[in-house]
């Protein structure tokens, strides 16, 4: 038997591997991010190369078939945060492991506290801090006046002895704090290098699948406002959380970009208070933060985020350009989606807005990722334009084709009902989302086919 020492070298931004270092990774063209990661040593076997000399060294692995396999409803460990098992899917799943991520100042390791003294009442829970000392976190726990009873806490960087600690005492649920500082003693790399997080990553997974322990991992952001660390860390875990709104902001977005146990964009709303991340119970109620007189360039829209509709409000602003080139600046849309609407708009409706700056913002610092608001987009850059507002109690629903076609969006139903739930009254929605049986509501329903009808519809 022999023992072979490989040295690879990883890209930090796709996380794919090479044999020897290169300026640029030729997968994704990034230069100068990969990064020397030394494999750990492996046995061979020399001249037995047939099926019965690997026989002889393993045991053949037992095969089932698909429909042979029992399937159980996933057990949920809820966390005592709504908000939270939303996003999750239900709740913590065990033998699972969950990375959040954030930029500083957003929450995490609140979030995490509040969820640890919730869950301490019912189960068994470790927090282990690699970047603050425990004092640290008691004091803010005495600050967020928690229930600091049942809470086990660690202050390690070394992966091999948390890993000792949680199966000595058999924790049902680890709090990594955070993947960047945990270290393997056998890897010469600094903490928080691509082969340190790699690695521990693993181990913790590896930890989590064999013992049924529920393990949370904290990430770090990079400038970009990526998760730190190589690429392959997101195929590892079962899912990536990602806790957005920066600390002058009182709200935060708890959203979930990968679930194995639940719906991916699944969105989680929390305020900032004195003691702590509260729950938003109705995220619709702070996104339609409306003024009692209608001012031009405002609509209103609904959105679906995950399982559930949300009311948000569309703010368009256009002025007379005084530079050379015109500006399209967006705050939580697509800016490229902007400049095409624009196009349409254009071609399709007659409104010519080439020579304008225009300005269009989502109120509440929430990120609309679908097509659903196009519509909404367009009136408020021409409620603008023209200066006239659009009536109140409007809801506008609809995604815009590149033909001037108004299209149906998901969950069309749905969407309007929340809406009528929240007092509004006129609803201007794509023809193909009526329903077969239409809802009983006293809101009145204008199907569209086409931005032209909308333009008349509104007077424009």
């Amino acid at each position: 038997m022999a023992k072979q020492s490989k040295t690879a070298f990883v890209c930090n931004e796709c996380g794919a591997d090479f044999k020897k270092w290169q300026g640029q990774c030729s997968e994704c063209g990034v230069w100068n991010s990969l990064s020397e990661f030394r494999l750990g040593g492996a046995r061979t076997k020399s001249g037995r190369s047939d099926a019965k000399g690997y026989a002889g060294v393993a045991g053949v692995a037992e095969i089932k078939s698909l429909d042979d396999i029992a399937v159980a409803e996933l057990p949920r460990r809820r966390t005592g945060i709504g908000e939270f098992d939303r996003v999750l899917g239900g709740g913590l799943v065990p033998g699972s492991v969950t990375l959040l991520g954030g930029h500083p100042g957003a929450g995490k390791s609140t979030l995490l506290l509040q969820m640890c003294c919730q869950l301490a009442q019912r189960h068994s829970v470790l927090y282990v801090s690699g970047e603050e000392s425990l004092e640290q976190i008691a004091l803010r726990a005495s600050r967020l006046q928690l229930q600091k009873e049942g809470v086990s806490m660690l202050a390690e960087t070394d992966v091999d002895t948390i890993c000792a600690t949680v199966l000595e005492h058999r924790y049902e649920v680890v709090v990594i704090d955070s993947i960047q500082v945990m270290s393997l003693e056998e890897l010469t790399a600094a903490p928080g290098s691509v082969s340190q997080v790699r690695e521990s990553a693993a181990a913790f997974t590896r930890l989590s699948k064999q013992n049924q322990v529920i393990v949370l991992l904290v990430g770090h952001i990079t400038k970009e406002g990526a998760i730190a660390g190589p690429k392959v860390l997101e195929h590892i875990i079962d899912a990536s959380l990602m806790l957005e709104g920066s600390a002058d902001q009182r709200f935060r977005y708890l959203r979930g970009y990968k679930n194995r146990f639940g719906a991916v964009n699944e969105l989680g709303v929390f305020a900032m208070m004195e003691h702590g991340l509260r729950e938003v119970k109705n995220p619709s109620a702070i996104f339609l933060t409306r003024s009692e007189i209608p001012a031009p360039g405002t609509v209103v829209s609904v959105v679906w985020e995950g399982t559930r509709p949300l009311l948000v409000e569309i703010q368009a602003l256009v002025d007379q350009c005084v530079f050379g080139q015109p500006r399209r600046v967006t705050v939580g849309l697509e800016q490229n989606r902007l400049s095409m609407l624009l196009a349409v708009l254009h071609r399709h409706g007659g409104w010519q807005v080439g020579d304008q700056d225009v300005f269009v913002n989502v109120v509440g610092g929430i990120k609309v990722l679908e097509t659903s608001v196009d519509l909404a987009v367009l009136m408020a850059v021409v409620s603008s334009f023209r200066d006239h507002p659009i009536p109140a109690g409007t809801v506008i629903i609809g995604e815009v084709g590149l033909t001037g076609e108004i299209r149906p969006v998901p969950n069309g139903l749905a969407r309007v009902q929340e809406a009528a739930k929240h007092g509004l009254t006129r609803m201007i929605l794509p023809r193909k989302n009526l329903p077969s049986e239409p809802p009983n509501l006293s809101a009145e329903l204008i199907l569209v086919d086409k931005l032209y009808d909308v333009l008349e519809v509104l007077e424009f």
